[in-house]
């Protein structure tokens, strides 16, 4: 098997799309395949990934957006009412800390006070609104 990135013939979510690795799938259709987190942060911990094969969500193609997003929306909450969850946790990576280098949104069962804390990481402040608004208009010139 080949390891070209652009096919994704490599990629371990491509093989479980493909049914060449063992998952425990919990969907699948025409636009998706979600399964199971290996290393669940709690147990309903799933994976949800397009079945072609892209890196990141600036990846994904316009028109694939609403049917994993739509697919996103089914999965999560059929996670938090089959774990009796009181919410959940949906996140994914581009590029940084992305495990595996194809798409994936985590959608993670939560309740009060299980122990994971909103965002992994120090939040902070703008320094001053002049610096914000700098901020907000780059990102906005790049829309």
């Amino acid at each position: 098997m080949s390891a070209d990135p652009t096919d994704g013939s490599g990629c371990v979510f491509c093989r479980i799309v493909d049914g060449e690795l063992p998952a425990f799938r919990v969907h699948e259709d025409g636009a998706v395949v979600a399964f199971l987190d290996r290393r669940p942060l709690f147990p309903g911990h799933t994976l949800v990934v397009p079945r072609s094969h892209v890196e990141t969500l600036t990846d994904l193609p316009e028109e694939s957006v609403g049917p994993y997003f739509g697919a996103v929306r089914r999965v999560t909450g059929a996670v938090e009412r089959a774990m009796e969850a009181e919410g959940s946790f949906v996140a994914g990576n581009n590029r940084v800390s992305q495990s595996v280098p194809h798409l994936h949104m985590h959608v993670v069962p939560r309740r009060r006070k299980d122990g994971l804390r909103g965002f992994f990481w120090p939040r902070g402040r703008y320094p001053d609104e002049s610096e914000a608004r700098g901020v907000a208009a780059r990102i906005r010139a790049e829309l």
